[in-house]
């Protein structure tokens, strides 16, 4: 367990896991409904190959920060702070939902400290058109708070995880003001990405009712030699909802890009 201070926050994290010799970091980072509880699924098995970082988005679980910087705009400098505060030059990125703002963000404007990126059910604030929509209609409030988290099937056949879900979210009780803003900011444009270089993989399933396959489709059309891969049955947390399946898919991904 650590905090690091900055911007008007203090970001609680930890560390577990080992990474053997050059092999970069993973960082977990969080939607709008977790914290780094959320991972409980995927520290012990990534934390086996590498060094796992998890943390609290500022306002969020045990992070803290004041109102006047509860903003997105800061997610990508709060995940190079803690690199900074663990001598970090270089991670991959594991980003669901929320916390893809701050990992594509950091991806674009320093490239070099992202050895690859995983955009899991998230536009990461790329501003594609089916990504701005989607991002109106969630603001409209056609999606009521609360059920677009976990998908239908997994709520059906599994009332005990989608209980623990609501009970992990329900940790994040200290936000300094509504976080409804927080992912209405488009914080990459289209222009910004022309000649990305950064190996990404972006998952999605077809119970997603916030960001449907064709939005993920269209960010991962947008980002150059981005992959995608959609996962049947589930909705907006496959991490949560199909574990085993999520954690495949990315370990495979980042042992084939990072050659580990």
């Amino acid at each position: 367990m650590a905090t690091v201070e900055t911007e008007g926050a203090q970001l609680y994290y930890e560390v577990h896991g080992e990474a053997e010799g050059t092999r970069p970091a993973v960082v977990f980072a969080h939607g709008r409904g977790g914290n780094c509880a959320s991972w409980w699924q995927q520290v012990p098995a990534f934390a086996e190959r590498y060094r796992v970082i998890v943390f609290d988005h500022r306002g969020f679980g045990r992070s803290r920060c004041d109102a006047a910087h509860f903003e997105a705009a800061y997610f990508s400098r709060d995940i190079a702070a803690i690199l900074d505060a663990e001598g970090i030059e270089q991670a991959a990125l594991v980003c669901q939902s929320m916390g893809g703002w701050g990992g594509l963000k950091l991806a674009v404007s320093q490239p070099e400290r992202v050895a690859a990126l995983v955009l899991a059910n998230t536009p990461g604030g790329l501003a594609t058109p089916k990504a701005t929509a989607a991002i109106e209609h969630i603001a409209s409030g056609a999606i009521p708070p609360g059920t677009g988290q976990i998908g239908r099937s997994f709520v059906a056949a599994h009332p005990e995880g989608a209980y623990l879900a609501r009970q992990i979210s329900g940790l994040n009780c200290n936000f300094p003001r509504s976080f409804n803003r927080l992912t209405s900011a488009r914080v990459v444009s289209l222009e910004e990405v022309k000649g990305y270089a950064v190996p990404t993989l972006a998952l999605t399933g077809p119970e997603d009712v916030l960001f449907p396959p064709p939005v993920m489709e269209e960010v991962a059309a947008s980002l150059p030699g981005a992959r995608l891969a959609q996962v049947p049955g589930v909705g907006h947390s496959i991490y949560f909802e199909a574990p085993e399946i999520f954690n495949r898919l990315v370990l495979g991904f980042l042992e084939e890009v990072l050659n580990t």
